[in-house]
C-alpha cells in the first residue's frame, strides 16, 4: 500500500520542545525537537483490517493514549525533524503493513548431511593424533 505524505500530514499531530546537541547559542531558545503523534483508531487512511494489523504489529509503540510516537531532534530546524519523523512514521507503517509468508520447513538434504558426518569424522582423527599415550 502506497501512504500519501499529505493524507498522513493532516492526522498527525505535532509536539515541539527544545532539543540538546549542535545548535549554538540557539540551542537554549528554539524548540526544535519534534515529537509526531498519530492515532491508528481514529485514522481515516485504513480499513478496519488494517487497524488491526497495526495495532498488533505496532503495539510496541504505542503510549498509553493510543498514538504512535515518532520523535526526531537530528536537525537545527523544526522543519526539517517534521519531515523526517513523517517520513519515519511513513516507513514504520509500511512495514507494519507487509504480510511476511509463512515459513516452509525443509529438512537438509542427504548431501548435506554427508558433508556434516564427514567433517564430524576428520576433526575427530585431528583431535585423535593430538593425545599422548600415557601407558608406556
Amino acid at each position: 500500500m502506497n501512504i500519501s505524505k499529505p493524507f498522513l500530514q493532516k492526522e498527525t499531530f505535532y509536539k515541539a520542545s527544545r532539543s540538546g546537541g549542535k545548535g549554538g547559542q540557539n540551542v537554549n531558545k528554539v524548540s526544535s525537537k519534534v515529537e509526531l503523534l498519530f492515532s491508528v483508531n481514529d485514522s481515516a487512511l485504513f480499513t478496519d483490517d488494517e487497524k488491526l494489523l497495526l495495532n498488533e504489529k505496532l503495539q510496541n509503540r504505542l503510549n498509553k493514549d493510543g498514538y504512535v510516537q515518532v520523535i526526531c531532534d537530528e536537525e537545527r530546524s523544526q522543519y526539517l525533524n517534521r519531515e523526517k519523523a513523517l517520513e519515519r512514521l511513513i516507513i514504520l507503517l509500511a512495514r507494519s503493513l507487509q504480510i511476511q509468508k509463512p515459513r516452509k520447513a525443509t529438512k537438509p538434504s542427504k548431501k548435506a548431511k554427508a558433508e556434516r558426518l564427514d567433517n564430524k569424522k576428520i576433526q575427530s582423527v585431528k583431535k585423535e593424533g593430538r593425545k599422548r599415550n600415557f601407558d608406556i
